[in-house]
């Protein structure tokens, strides 16, 4: 990866970071953008704004015992000279919920742009890896 790439992945891992290993979503407002628009596996209408996205970030935190979340296969598409990138990797997680034990592979693409010399997330659509 170029050193750009590698910033925009870096940024991408400790937003993952956030809510997986510390398990605390609310910091997720560091990462989102107060635009933020998220399509997700278990929401019928798309997430719109940073409050929702972070609260259904949130739903999943509180129901879910995390144990384990790894990326696999990043891609990162730097864009608009700079200023946008798109990422798009694959995501094994283990987690407990509701008493059951789950080990899911998914697939995640997000778009971030630069805003004041910072990246932020801007989009994301994940889904669980067709078999």
């Amino acid at each position: 990866m170029t050193p750009e790439q590698t910033e925009v992945w870096v940024f991408v891992q400790a937003l993952n970071r956030v809510w997986t290993v510390e398990g605390a979503p609310a910091k997720l407002v560091d990462y989102f953008a107060p635009d933020m628009i998220a399509l997700t596996p278990t929401d019928r209408l798309r997430r719109e704004g940073q409050a929702d996205c972070v609260a259904g970030w949130t739903e999943f935190v509180k129901a879910a015992t995390i144990q384990r979340w790894v990326e696999h296969n990043p891609v990162v598409l730097i864009l608009a000279q700079g200023n946008a990138a798109v990422v798009a990797y694959d995501y094994t997680i283990d987690f407990v919920m509701g008493g059951h034990a789950l080990c899911m592979h998914g697939r995640d693409l997000m778009t971030l742009e630069r805003r004041a010399n910072r990246w932020w997330l801007v989009a994301d659509q994940f889904s669980s890896t067709p078999v």
